[in-house]
């Protein structure tokens, strides 16, 4: 039985005679395919005597980590995203532990940049955060810087022991105000879930999709401010920090008190140079001591 085969269209061809990449997409009416990056750290941290030190480092793809030279007491580790920010599509994972009695205070080595993304590709950013009795934890990391069209979506949790101790802030800036940058079609998803033994113990969600401009406007919303941070500790001496950190704060800002050790404040600001004013100070006086080096850059 003879049998015939559907006539096959003409490939396009190169200089070379190959098939013209880019011509033959058009003729299969095939999406060019966007370049995605990837990257994972896993880290954890013990003590030697008064000493922290690393125990383990996994890392892969375009997510690094570097340990500059700090206080003995606590292992000081910077994150380094060589991918140069975060569009749609790519995927950054973080796991830090922090065993008995240890300190660990992680910071990232500039800004992240959550760039314009393809409808329905947003961007992840997933951070697995835990604390062993009597450690500690300083989450440290600078602005998340978030451009026209960007579409991120970011989780954090934090596991704490009974006894564990954490200083966590989360400074956001959206778009860059000096630069004349608007934010009319944004999506952001946020979410910050801490525990002690397994328990909810703070939990917060942020969302925006669309016109932020307008969102941000409002007055019951951010009064027209356009950078905001978070700022929790959970030590037993949270407490006596109130008071103090009242004083400091800009008239855009508050804290409370949740729990005996459980502290939280909010910051607006108009523009991210203002946010970070306001924030070095604060943080200065909730760490007791210098921040990580690349805040002073």
């Amino acid at each position: 039985m003879q049998t015939s085969r559907a006539a096959r269209p003409r490939l396009p061809r190169g200089r070379q005679g190959e098939p013209d990449i880019d011509d033959l997409t058009q003729l299969l009416d095939v999406p060019a395919a966007q370049p995605r990056a990837r990257g994972s750290v896993a880290l954890s941290v013990r003590t030697d005597g008064a000493v922290t030190r690393l125990r383990d480092l996994r890392q892969a793809g375009s997510l690094k980590v570097m340990f500059p030279r700090s206080a003995p007491e606590a292992k000081q580790a910077v994150i380094v995203n060589t991918a140069g920010g975060v569009t749609g599509g790519d995927r950054f994972t973080l796991n830090a532990t922090v065993e008995q009695d240890a300190r660990l205070v992680l910071t990232t080595q500039a800004a992240e940049r959550a760039y314009r993304a393809q409808p329905g590709a947003p961007g992840r950013i997933r951070n697995r955060l835990s604390v062993a009795g009597g450690g500690a934890l300083d989450w440290l990391p600078q602005e998340t810087i978030l451009f026209e069209g960007s579409n991120l979506e970011r989780e954090t949790r934090i596991d704490l022991d009974a006894d564990a101790r954490l200083l966590f802030v989360e400074p956001l800036i959206f778009g860059r105000r000096a630069m004349g940058e608007t934010l009319t079609d944004l999506r952001f998803r946020d979410r910050v879930d801490i525990r002690r033994v397994g328990a909810p113990l703070f939990l917060d969600a942020t969302g925006f999709d669309g016109d932020a401009e307008a969102h941000l406007d409002r007055p019951h919303i951010a009064g027209g401010a356009r950078a905001i941070a978070l700022i929790a500790m959970v030590a037993p001496e949270a407490e006596t920090h109130l008071a103090p950190l009242r004083a400091i704060l800009p008239a855009t800002a508050g804290a409370s008190l949740i729990g005996p050790d459980l502290l939280v404040a909010r910051i607006l600001a108009p523009d991210g140079f203002a946010l970070r004013a306001a924030l070095m100070p604060i943080l200065r006086r909730l760490s007791g001591g210098p921040l990580p080096r690349p805040w002073m850059i």
